[in-house]
């Protein structure tokens, strides 16, 4: 064991172990959800650190040696190691200050051992004097969420883009396939499937440009307001010279907010993107709701497609198979629209020169990213990939519609064409039976009128 000391006093930690007390304490006071630090979040708490530290040691505002050793403790971070050390839980102290401890003093337990010293030996390396140096919790953390969303968001949009593109592969291949139009649940005019699958495609599409749109707030970052956005403790030159290293370190265009104060106070970008993800997943929905739809049966639903046979449907009838993957998606898609609501809340629920309840909406932001990239993904591949349509089956119920007489209005009217529907339905005769009986139209105009290629359009 080592006994380590902070304002509060003194506390036994295992000496094997890279955080220090403060971490400890946090152990002690939030054993809440068992769920800590995302890796993407922890990924790029430490790079904020070493351009933190690359730039103090230029200004000569901390010893280069110090400065050194703390970036080569942070390199090993990046590489996966000391990972394990990362240990408070998702719900902690407010603003994040318990994550932000952690963080600084792996790193500096590290960067001690790197100088020849013993773990919990501060005068070399200390977590605050020094991986903390013109830094706060308060404009550390809002800074490395948006660089850990940013980092995240690129997997998912890249998920997006290939589900949109099965989508649009589908909509090629199933172009030909007509099938009986529904609106309210009700039988409407023939469509062709191929050109549901195409608008699939294009909603995706649609929303990854929000989604990017929205990111793009993300990258103004207000590292350098320390405490309440004064910038004290900071050297003049520090916001602007740590901007650029995060831009180097992580290959993305970060600019340096106009406005510190705002940047920290508000969290109006993480709702953005919030809110287009939200946003995203309500049509996902849809579509999902769409495919189980058309997939029902197979022999008392619509079944106009068969998705693939991922799992045995039921502990007890034999040969059913469901819309599992489909349904996962919904699942998702449920959870994510909580983790936004979530972070609405958390949102307003700021005070003065600062939000609190920052370690709550980074996480639910990052779990959303992180369930959606997954489901998408899968889903993609086990289900969308393999959909079949069964086009027999679709011409049937487009040939059979009733909704088809709607291409009859320019030739008879409204009203009539109501009364042809309505004998249809009662009787269970063909449109065609009905207007040739009634002499409403001679056979040739009817059967053009009635033409389903020319009713889909192309």
């Amino acid at each position: 064991m080592r006994e380590e000391k902070d304002s509060l006093g003194a506390f036994n930690l295992p000496d094997e172990v890279y955080y220090g007390v403060q971490t400890a304490r946090a152990i002690e006071n939030f054993p809440v959800s068992g769920i800590t630090a995302d890796p993407d979040f922890i990924r790029a708490s430490v790079i904020v650190k070493k351009a933190a530290a690359l730039v103090n040691g230029e200004l000569e505002q901390i010893d280069r040696k110090v400065a050194n050793a703390i970036v080569k403790a942070i390199d090993e971070i990046l590489t996966g190691k000391l990972i394990e050390n990362f240990v408070v839980d998702i719900y902690q102290a407010g603003a994040g200050t318990s994550h932000n401890m952690n963080t600084n003093e792996v790193i500096a337990n590290r960067a001690i051992e790197i100088l020849g010293g013993n773990k919990g030996d501060y005068k070399l390396v200390n977590p605050n004097d020094h991986v903390n140096c013109a830094q706060s919790t308060n404009d550390f953390i809002p800074t490395a969420m948006r660089v850990a969303a940013i980092m995240k968001s690129s997997e998912l949009l890249a998920a997006i883009e290939r589900m949109a593109e099965s989508f649009e592969n589908k909509g090629k291949e199933f172009f030909n396939i007509i099938k009986a139009g529904r609106t309210h649940l009700q039988d409407a005019v023939p469509v062709r499937l191929g050109r549901d699958f195409q608008v699939y495609s294009r909603l995706l599409n649609d929303h990854k440009r929000r989604i990017e749109n929205a990111l793009s707030e993300l990258k103004v970052l207000g590292i350098g307001g320390t405490a309440a956005g004064t910038g004290l403790n900071a050297h003049p030159q520090y916001q602007f010279k740590v901007v650029s290293e995060i831009s180097k370190l992580t290959k993305v265009e970060f600019q340096p907010s106009p406005d510190l104060m705002s940047s920290m106070q508000s969290m109006a970008p993480f709702v953005s993107v919030s809110s287009a993800i939200r946003n995203c997943v309500l049509d996902l929905t849809k579509i999902a709701n769409d495919l189980r739809l058309m997939d029902s049966g197979p022999t008392t639903g619509l079944s106009e497609i068969k998705l693939p046979a991922v799992q045995p449907g039921s502990s007890i009838m034999p040969g059913k198979v469901n819309p599992s993957m489909l349904e996962m998606l919904n699942q998702v898609c449920f959870q994510i629209i909580g983790c936004c609501t979530a972070i609405d809340y958390a949102s307003q629920a700021g005070q003065f020169e600062l939000n609190v309840m920052m370690p709550m909406i980074n996480f639910n932001l990052l779990f959303s990213i992180k369930i959606l990239t997954n489901a998408l993904d899968l889903v993609d591949e086990k289900c969308i990939k393999g959909i079949v349509a069964n086009e027999d089956r679709c011409r049937r119920y487009a040939e059979s519609s009733v909704s088809n007489a709607t291409a009859l209005n320019p030739k008879i009217g409204y009203l009539a064409t109501a009364e042809v529907v309505k004998e249809a339905i009662k009787t269970g005769k063909t449109i065609k039976e009905i207007c040739l009986e009634k002499k409403l139209l001679d056979k040739k105009d009817l059967e053009v009128a009635l033409d389903l290629e020319k009713q889909v359009g192309k």
